[in-house]
């Protein structure tokens, strides 16, 4: 009797596990969303309106994935959205004032991201402060530079025809879609972070960090290390994605990512990473990162003032949480 009930019961345990996990969770309720705005307002699945989506989902997608990869190791990151409006802006002084050529400019700019970076993690992992207040500083240290140095004003970017350009801000017909090069380096960085989170040593130790730190220790993990690596990495793909949509809409501003820190973190956790760490999935931030993209752009047009995202935020991650936290009772029962 066992050997003829054991191969139909492995398949219907697959579809349990596959059906009671978070991705398949936000994938239901972001095609419940994707239905709902295109029943309400047909326009919504336009080529336009997509294009318009698409031309600024791959900014802030980017910093989502560095944020999934921290988060997984138990750490955030509340200084991404003022590091976003940092890095293109020294950009564009160094260049606009003849200080270095362009390309020489976004290679400070990626520098200064690092030293961002490398300073939260060492402070939260040498020092043992909260990530939370050690990013908070920093974010108000960031913000405070960027409006320092511009005295507040918004600066031009830089609109000579370069290969720099063409790489970070370039568009493109796909049919009858316009889209901008910044979707392929969306599409790379997804494809690098799945591979590390899934299927390297490296995601391995982000895991192991994100669940019990002491005991990925004693195994001989270099938690301190990669919890820097990780804070380094995410400062700099907010920077790039400052620097991505700096030349994309040809200004960079000091006030540029406001609020992008909590949005990125509910992308993130929408998608099913944890809160707590221990567990992150890129394919779930992919669908956080479009489904707060597509509420934030279909309720404008469906006629609800856009200052009422926020409220739509809240009730989806606050839904979202309660969903995946019954999820992980249901799993840890069985």
């Amino acid at each position: 009797m066992t050997v003829l009930i054991q191969p139909f019961d492995k398949p219907a345990s697959r579809w349990r596990g596959l059906a009671g996990s978070p991705q398949i969770a936000s994938l239901v309720i972001l095609a419940i969303v994707l239905v709902g705005f295109s029943l309400a307002r047909p326009a919504f699945l336009s080529p336009l309106n997509i294009s318009n989506m698409m031309a600024f989902l791959p900014e802030l997608g980017i910093i989502a994935l560095g944020m999934t990869l921290l988060l997984t190791a138990g750490e955030f990151d509340l200084s991404v959205g003022a590091t976003f409006a940092l890095g293109p802006v020294i950009v564009m002084l160094l260049a606009q004032n003849g200080v270095v050529d362009i390309g020489t400019a976004l290679a400070i700019g990626l520098l200064v991201c690092i030293a961002i970076g490398a300073i939260n993690g060492l402070i939260v992992t040498k020092i043992g402060i909260s990530s939370f207040l050690v990013t908070l500083s920093m974010l108000m240290i960031v913000r405070g530079v960027a409006l320092y140095i511009t005295q507040g004003f918004p600066l031009k970017s830089w609109d000579q025809p370069g290969v720099f350009v063409t790489l970070l801000a370039d568009s493109f017909e796909l049919g009858p879609w316009r889209l901008y090069t910044s979707l392929w380096w969306f599409i790379a960085l997804t494809a690098l972070a799945a591979y590390i989170l899934n299927f390297s040593k490296l995601g391995n130790w982000i895991s192991a960090i994100g669940s019990n730190r002491n005991a990925a220790v004693a195994r001989g993990v270099p938690a301190d290390a990669v919890k820097i690596g990780l804070f380094i990495v995410t400062s700099v793909l907010a920077g790039l994605a400052g620097m991505i949509s700096a030349f994309r809409i040809s200004a960079a501003s000091p006030v540029a990512g406001t609020g992008y820190e909590l949005e990125v973190i509910a992308m993130v956790v929408v998608g099913g990473t944890a809160l707590t760490g221990g567990r992150g999935t890129i394919l779930g931030t992919i669908v956080g990162a479009v489904m707060l993209r597509a509420i934030r752009n279909g309720i404008v047009l469906v006629g609800v003032p856009g200052l009422a995202f926020n409220i739509f935020v809240g009730a989806i991650i606050l839904v979202m949480l309660i969903l995946h936290a019954f999820i992980q009772k249901r799993s840890f029962r069985r």
